[in-house]
């Protein structure tokens, strides 16, 4: 079964691109350095980071652009608006051996959404297009304070929950609930 990478994770491309890898990393709430879009109006504005690492001994040309990044937001995937005008995509560059270079991208979304995000990313290398890989995350996944026993109406079916539990089983602390 196929997995989503979680946000921060390194992405290994396979024999085509050998020795290329990539990330989605960053991901937290900030306002645009620009201003705000009018189509944002309401929504509450992420940043987020791609950065592709060249691990080679040969250059590769890199382009990332807003066509090829689709993020979606919770449960039911919504799309999130891409602020193409604040962002800073990668077009044209080339990533030398041993060198890294990131775009800074800035999206939208309903706040109440931001807990769980998915972002797509599909690289053009040497104008070949790549795989497509997905990273997921949310933004501010924090549980709120209860006292011991209590559990907020539908905590255990947030993101931030089920993180919590898997990394509590996996540490031997057992199941929570």
């Amino acid at each position: 079964m196929y997995e989503p990478n979680v946000v921060g994770d390194w992405q290994e491309y396979g024999e085509e691109h050998a020795g290329l890898r990539v990330r989605v990393h960053g991901l937290e709430k900030a306002e645009p350095p620009r201003g705000r879009d009018d189509a944002a109006e309401g929504l509450t504005y992420v940043r987020f980071r791609v950065t592709v690492e060249n691990r080679t001994t040969a250059y590769f040309g890199i382009h990332l652009e807003d066509g090829q990044l689709d993020i979606r937001v919770g449960t039911d995937g919504e799309s999130a608006f891409l602020d193409w005008r604040n962002s800073q995509f990668i077009e044209g560059f080339d990533v030398y051996p041993l060198r890294r270079v990131t775009a800074v991208l800035y999206a939208a979304a309903d706040e109440a959404c931001l807990g769980q995000v998915d972002i797509q990313v599909q690289l053009k290398v040497d104008d070949e297009w790549t795989h497509r890989y997905l990273w997921s995350g949310g933004v501010d996944l924090r549980e709120p304070a209860v006292g011991v026993g209590a559990r907020p109406e539908g905590a255990g079916d947030s993101l931030a929950a089920q993180v919590a539990s898997f990394l509590k089983k996996e540490t031997g602390q057992g199941p929570t609930a």
